[in-house]
């Protein structure tokens, strides 16, 4: 079967290339999920978020927003201190910011899923790309989501960090015109 390439690094790669990637996600919690890996991926390949995402899962209470937003300075010292994950307290403390923000968009909207989806007028945006040199890494969408986002409070949330997670959630079908999985 044919790829996009880039996914051909690890087995985790390979998995959420075929099954996850530019696929639309509409429950609350793994969009709030993938907002949250796609932060902490700043600076980062993904791969090295991917290979982590199981303890990012574990050590996140499942990425509840209604737990982590109740957390306290003991548990981000405790986070701190596991290896599993990014241990970057600036990524850490704004996944809490981030959960009480998300919060707010549920309820003002009755779900993330509605705001998320909103921008796109609820429909995927494929881009038929022929080569991944032609991807772009942000786009006039990408600019806006990240500004209503910064402007509700949330942080690690910049153009090419949204862009990403808009290919995550299937807002944006990025995979190449010749990929099986398209």
């Amino acid at each position: 079967m044919t790829g996009c390439g880039w996914e051909l690094g690890s087995e985790k790669m390979k998995k959420y290339h075929d099954e996850r990637w530019c696929k639309p996600v509409h429950d609350d919690q793994e969009l709030f999920a993938m907002l949250i890996l796609e932060g902490a991926q700043a600076g980062l390949s993904w791969s090295t978020i991917i290979e982590r995402e199981d303890n990012y899962r574990k050590v996140f209470d499942g990425f509840d927003p209604k737990i982590i937003a109740t957390y306290d300075a003991q548990k981000i010292e405790a986070l701190m201190h596991n290896p599993g994950i990014i241990r970057n307290r600036r990524k850490i403390e704004s996944t809490i910011t981030n959960a009480q923000a998300f919060l707010k968009i549920q309820e003002e909207y009755g779900s993330f899923d509605r705001y998320i989806w909103h921008f796109s007028d609820c429909k995927v945006i494929d881009h038929h790309l022929q080569r991944m040199e032609d991807t772009p890494s942000v786009s006039d969408l990408s600019i806006t989501v990240s500004k209503d986002l910064k402007k509700r409070g949330f942080r690690f949330v910049g153009p090419t960090i949204i862009y990403s997670y808009m290919q995550g959630i299937g807002i944006y079908n990025d995979h190449l015109e010749s990929c099986d999985f398209r």
